[in-house]
């Protein structure tokens, strides 16, 4: 049974990559947007961008993850897609974690080209090759899993994508990409607290390196994935009450 479902998550996230995210305008574009973002920094601050590399990472792994998964339930919904999907013998958790996994993927695999970019021209000096790797999967698959809760939440894919920006673009502001959490005023510091893309900028800012902000790594990385499995249950259980 549960090798059944382990098949079903595998096969419905190569069925999302071929279908949606590995096309040359999702792949130039995931590419592009990263690379744009980072050029822009750069440009304001050559002196400190490498102390922004860890953050933007995990900025890339943040739209990068998000940026087709928000948006593939509601289309399929739409289209009928879903509805033929849900007939095969796989649950609908494995439906929704094989979206995540797609999702994740298609953010590795953008973030990935960035960084190999990066460290063209960088002397990017790595503590933890390992705590990076860990950090960057997890990381995908919880910007992944958010954007699979946006998803089943709306019914039309402008919403959806309305609905992404308004939790991601409060994330860039106030998770320590630019701006340490520590020197956020105190009555914001509890929302930092809360979004998901601050424990990923911590944990990978340690893999280069720098002190934890937060929390041990392991935390911040078990908090990670409490995200995970929160959102994907979340999304189940929406999903269920909309087919049902």
């Amino acid at each position: 049974m549960i090798q059944k479902e382990l098949k079903g998550i595998y096969y419905i996230a190569l069925k999302d990559m071929r279908a949606y995210y590995f096309k040359p305008p999702n792949i130039s574009w995931g590419i592009l947007f990263p690379f744009v973002f980072t050029l822009a920094f750069y440009l304001k601050s050559p002196v400190d961008f490498e102390k922004l590399i860890p953050g933007l990472l995990s900025l890339s792994l943040l739209f990068g993850a998000t940026s087709m998964e928000a948006i593939v339930i509601t289309f399929e919904r739409m289209t009928g897609a879903l509805q033929r999907l849900m007939l095969y013998p796989v649950s609908i958790t494995s439906i929704v974690s094989g979206k995540i996994l797609g999702g994740a993927l298609f953010g590795i695999t953008v973030t990935s080209a960035m960084f190999a970019g990066l460290l063209l021209f960088f002397p990017v000096k790595i503590s933890d090759y390992l705590l990076l790797i860990v950090s960057a999967i997890v990381s995908s698959l919880t910007f992944s899993a958010l954007g699979a809760f946006v998803s089943v939440a709306v019914k039309q894919v402008f919403e959806a994508q309305t609905l992404a920006n308004f939790f991601r673009f409060p994330m860039i502001f106030l998770s320590g990409v630019f701006i340490p959490v520590s020197s956020l005023p105190i009555w914001i510091k509890p929302i930092a607290y809360l979004l998901p893309l601050t424990y990923s900028v911590d944990t990978i800012r340690v893999s280069f390196g720098y002190q934890p902000e937060i929390f041990h790594p392991l935390l911040s990385l078990a908090i990670l994935m409490i995200f995970t499995v929160v959102l994907l249950m979340l999304s189940v259980r929406i999903l269920k009450n909309k087919t049902s």
